[in-house]
Parts: C-alpha cells; structure tokens; sequence
C-alpha cells in the first residue's frame, strides 16, 4: 500500500516537472515521463484491488481466471494477486438467522417460499463467516406417526469448516443448509408420535417404546441432529445443535386433542379415586371385625360397601339420611 502511495507521488510530480519542460522546450525525456506518469495514475489502482482486511473469525476463498489457489482464514492485513476473486454464492442471501439480521431493515425477499431473505447490511460481502450461526426456520405442519398434523419449529446452530466445500460443492450453502434442514425435519418427525402411543417403535428395533416429541424431545433433537449433519456433510458444515423452538397440534385439531388429554386426565384420576375408595372400605371392615363393634351379615356388608362408594367416588358431597330407628 505505501509502496503505491510512492508511486502515485512520484508519477504526478513527474508529470508536473514533465509538463513545465515541454513548455521550455519539448524533448524525449519530458514526453516519455509524462506518458509514464499519465499510464501510472491511469492504472496503479489496479494494485490496490490486492489489499484485504480480514477480521477474526473470517475467511475469504480466492480464484485467479476461475481455478482456485487458496482460502486466507487468520484475521490480519493481506496483499494477493489483484486479479484474484473473492467467491462467495451466499453472499446476498440473508436468512432468518443470527448473522443475517439487519438492524437497519431495508429491502426484503422470499426465499423458496419459507424463510425471510434481509437484502440489506453487509450487502455482497465476498467474505465467509466462521462463526457459530443459529438457523431459525419457520415453523412447518408435519403429520407424525400416527397421522395427526402438528406444528413443529427447530434452532439449527452450525458453522463452516471446510470453505472450498461451502463454496464449490453446493450452488448456495445456506440456501442448501435451510432446505436440507426441513427435509431432515420431515423425516424425523414422522416416525414418532406427539404423545406416547401404544404399538409404536420409535427406535428402529422392532420393539414398542414411549418415545414421543413430547416426552422424548432431548432424543429427538439429537437425531435431528445427525440427520441434518448427514445431509450438509458435502457442504462443509458442522452442526453443532439442533433444539426443537415450537411443538403443537394443528389448530385444526387441537381443539379436539385438548378435549381427548382432558378426558384421559379424568380415567386416571377416577382410577385413582376408585382405587383409594376400595382400600379405604377394606380398612373400615376390617376395623369393625377387629374391634368387634357391630355385627354384619353378608347383606349388611354389601350395602355398606356401596353407601361408602358412593361417598368417597362421588362429584358432589353426599347427603347422609340418619335412621333414628333400629339397625334393622
């Protein structure tokens, strides 16, 4: 850079010396020093398309006349060939993600009809980013094992470490990182229920288990895991976490799953009443035998039996009637 700067200061002051002797008297020195000076500041910016800034966590991928020669990754100040291209697919496309987010607003665009693209900030940039980056994809309605149509939402954390791959090996790696996202999403999710079904194998194994998205959702998150990291492999991206953001049914049905969780919710707790109610009449006939309070036939007993049910399983608080009469 400072050698440029000396070259420019040199080549205009030799037009101006050049100039002031031609008007004294023109000769082949002043005419070959003025061309020299006007061919210099014509086109010595070329040299200064060499210079790069490169801060942390950045990197550049470089071609000369379409073959590739290198990638600079360390942050710092560099001079290359000026006639080498930064590449970089991605650059004007910005998704839903951190990274990407304008703080300005501006110019916003549709991508593959799914997730928002923010035209604006770091506009063209021919730099890659190799920071983590969070992907927050919008959320899909999928149908889970059983059929039942669910919205679901994921948090994709990734980064590049393999630049010529993110570059060359894909048309656009984030475009491509969004889609394959969705994809391993779909695939995921329809293999488990929401909730816990009975006769479902989750695992593969031939066996039925209680893995769900609801209950299984560290499981399920480290599959969707994997099986995104499978697909952008080529891409040269890591996945380092994927978190499920959203999980619901539709609306469609959620009226109706609501109704049907309600209506399980109130077996359990009737069977949990009954179950208490029986022990609670063992016990109370047992007492009685013990302390040989009261006599009982078998008649006796079962009514007994029945006006304590009654009480203890009712909705309502009973409403005892006294006989004030013999037991009989």
């Amino acid at each position: 850079m400072l050698l440029v700067v000396v070259m420019y200061a040199v080549a205009i002051a030799a037009m101006i010396f050049s100039g002031i002797s031609l008007e004294q008297g023109a000769n082949a020195l002043n005419i070959t020093g003025l061309v020299a000076g006007i061919v210099v500041t014509s086109l010595g910016w070329i040299l200064l398309l060499g210079l790069k800034v490169l801060k942390p966590q950045e990197a550049l991928v470089l071609t000369l006349f379409g073959k590739y020669i290198g990638t600079l990754k360390e942050n710092g100040f560099y001079y290359v060939n000026p006639f080498c291209v930064g590449v970089n697919p991605a650059s004007r496309t910005k998704l839903s993600q951190s990274g990407d987010v304008s703080e300005t607003g501006g110019l916003t665009a549709l991508v593959n009809g799914a997730q928002n693209m923010s035209l604006t900030g770091d506009y063209g940039s021919k730099k890659l980013s190799l920071k983590i980056m969070t992907l927050n994809n919008s959320r899909q309605k999928i149908n889970d094992c059983l059929g039942n149509p669910i919205e679901i939402g994921i948090a994709v954390t990734w980064k590049i470490v393999d630049t010529a791959k993110a570059v060359f090996n894909v048309d656009n790696y984030k475009e491509f990182l969004s889609l394959q996202c969705d994809s391993a999403l779909r695939h995921v999710v329809r293999i488990y229920p929401y909730d816990v079904a009975p006769n479902v194998d989750t695992t593969g194994d031939g066996v039925a288990d209680e893995g769900s998205l609801r209950g299984s959702s560290e499981i399920v998150a480290v599959r969707i895991r994997d099986e995104i990291q499978k697909r952008v492999t080529e891409a040269g991206i890591e996945i380092v976490e994927a978190r499920i953001t959203y999980l619901a049914y539709a609306p469609e049905i959620a009226a109706v799953m609501l109704q049907r969780q309600q209506a399980s919710a109130i077996i359990d707790a009737r069977k949990m009443i009954v179950d208490g109610a029986v022990g609670m009449v063992e016990m109370a006939l047992e007492r009685l035998n013990e302390k040989d309070v009261v006599q009982l036939d078998e008649e006796r007993k079962a009514a007994m039996v029945s006006n304590l049910l009654v009480v203890l399983c009712g909705n309502h608080d009973a409403q005892p009637v006294v006989n004030s009469g013999s037991l009989y």
